[in-house]
């Protein structure tokens, strides 16, 4: 029996966001259906964060509208949730206490449950500042998951952590999502972590989609020659764009 999915329905619709005379976002159009998991790949000043806090209500399109389950994304949703590079704890307060802040109801038997579900139960007690950096995102990411969103928005949220504990924390991130259904849009530089986690890849340039490709892989994902398939297409099309600028700026000279 398939698990109730309880992710939204994700619709950009020709969204274009200005800041003063500079043009971020150009005409973006996507849909993702409820409890589907997308990446946004581009270089540094693409707009894909831009994008993502568009998204979280952070920031409103200067035209166009974003809807979740058909109503307007003009401001911070209850429903959505976000995780950024930095866990963003606060260090006055204990690690159960941090989990706590993601829901209104403070309920403590809840946060514990959400510490368990990234394997941090023991820590319930200890300070942020005796914890590692990936078990720093991991209560950053219980506090997303404790109020069940129905969309979770990771703006690289791994990008700091070393080798071995980003791909531990892909896979926890994978397993969750699978578990609970949410929708989930990554923003990431790392292809092959877009590869392996997401559905659907769509790469950002100057503020446009100029590459959008369904990931068919089987789950759980193994780096084969199917997946170096994926990685590769979407890193040719990077680098492509890449070569071009930097042609223009040797006519440019």
């Amino acid at each position: 029996m398939s698990k109730k999915i309880t992710g939204a329905r994700l619709v950009v619709d020709n969204v274009y966001k200005n800041f003063g005379d500079k043009q971020v976002l150009k005409g973006i159009d996507f849909e993702i259906e409820a409890g589907k998991f997308l990446a946004i790949v581009g270089r540094s000043g693409c707009g894909k964060s831009t994008l993502l806090r568009l998204l979280a209500g952070l920031e409103t399109p200067s035209t166009g509208e974003a809807l979740l389950d058909g109503f307007s994304i003009d401001s911070i949703r209850e429903d959505t949730r976000m995780l950024f590079q930095e866990a963003r704890l606060l260090p006055w307060k204990r690690t159960v206490e941090n989990v706590q802040i993601g829901m209104k109801s403070r309920n403590y038997e809840q946060a514990l449950d959400s510490l368990s579900q990234v394997g941090l139960s023991d820590h319930a007690q200890e300070w942020p500042s005796v914890l590692s950096g990936g078990q720093r995102q991991r209560v950053s990411l219980a506090r997303a998951l404790v109020s069940s969103p129905r969309l979770l928005l990771l703006d690289e949220p791994l990008g700091a952590l070393d080798a071995l504990t980003r791909i531990d924390m892909q896979n926890l991130i994978e397993n969750l999502w699978l578990e609970q259904q949410f929708t989930t849009v990554l923003v990431t530089h790392d292809v092959d972590e877009a590869v392996a986690l997401a559905d659907r890849v769509i790469l950002i340039e100057e503020g446009q989609i100029a590459f959008d490709v369904n990931i068919t892989l089987a789950r759980p994902r193994e780096r084969n020659n199917d997946f170096i398939y994926f990685e590769k297409l979407i890193l040719d099309r990077i680098l492509q764009r890449g070569k071009h600028e930097q042609k223009d700026q040797v006519y440019a000279i």
